[in-house]
């Protein structure tokens, strides 16, 4: 993947810079956390279409993302929401949470 930050000018012409950009997870990421967490998306998506979650990632899919990535991306959802409730000693409350529509 390419972006417009990935080119510098010289003289009169664009040309790319070999900039090192860290995409994904580092090698010491939690692979038991990341596999709970994609666990729990597939869950969502298997199991519970009709909560907000589980409509979220429909309306991911139906705007064109590809399904693989929609997954990820409620993994990484539901992973800040557990990190929030974490942070602030809470209970989950589905209301609180607004999904792009």
């Amino acid at each position: 993947m390419r972006s417009s930050s990935d080119y510098r000018r010289d003289g009169d012409q664009w040309v790319w810079a070999n900039v090192a950009v860290p995409r994904g997870l580092n090698r010491r990421h939690n692979r038991t956390l990341k596999s709970v967490f994609k666990g729990a998306a597939t869950t969502v998506i298997a199991q519970h279409r009709a909560t907000p979650l589980g409509k979220h990632y429909d309306r991911m899919v139906a705007a064109g993302t590809k399904p693989n990535l929609a997954r990820i991306s409620l993994a990484r959802k539901l992973a800040a929401i557990v990190l929030a409730m974490w942070k602030n000693e809470e209970e989950y409350d589905s209301t609180r949470h607004r999904f792009h529509q």
